[in-house]
């Protein structure tokens, strides 16, 4: 999906002219933390729950308000973890979630990409505290995993840039406050 001109242009301006904050305001860092996680097996599959901290940075903010929808994906890993050899990354899972304002109804509409389901929030607040909890999510069928092998997870959240044009992606490279991504944070899978 494209994203829309009037977006690019905004995200344009933002970037030459800076981000329309006032000068007497403190630039916010923006930061993506996974604080806990766990998985779970229900009715032989391996749930992920999961709390996270996620903070936007002044740019993303100020984009968002301009109309661009921002794309944050959580990135899971199910690893074989081997004794004599590397680790083998069995199974990986990314579910990408859009996060837009919307100024007509003055609403945060965040969509889940994978499934296509939608909710509204009144504050932004609300919104990234709904993306920061993850409950019951499937990971992977219990019956793929050998029996006598040992498994570990690991899970992290990032502010994916990609859908955006090449011009686009290579100033994000270069302003920090674009590179939103936690650590991995890994646990053993019990069994």
């Amino acid at each position: 999906m494209m994203v829309g001109r009037r977006a690019i242009y905004a995200l344009l301006a933002m970037f030459v002219l800076g981000t329309g904050l006032a000068q007497d305001e403190i630039e916010r860092e923006g930061y993506f933390e996974v604080r806990s996680a766990s998985t779970e097996v229900i009715d032989g599959v391996h749930s992920l729950d999961a709390r996270l901290q996620l903070i936007l940075s002044s740019e993303a903010l100020a984009a968002l308000d301009n109309g661009v929808t921002l794309t944050i994906e959580l990135q899971l890993q199910v690893i074989r973890t081997r004794r004599f050899y590397l680790d083998d990354v069995e199974a990986e899972l990314a579910v990408r979630y859009e996060l837009e304002y919307s100024p007509v109804s003055q609403r945060y509409i965040v969509r889940n990409l994978n499934v296509g389901d939608q909710d509204s929030f009144a504050t932004l607040y609300s919104a990234l505290n709904s993306l920061g909890r993850v409950q019951g999510l499937p990971v992977i069928d219990d019956a793929v995993l050998s029996a006598n092998r040992d498994y570990r997870v690991r899970l992290r959240a990032m502010l994916n840039t990609e859908r955006y044009p090449a011009a686009l992606r290579v100033l994000f490279f270069w302003r920090g406050q674009w590179q939103l991504q936690s650590e991995w944070y890994e646990w053993s899978l019990e069994r």
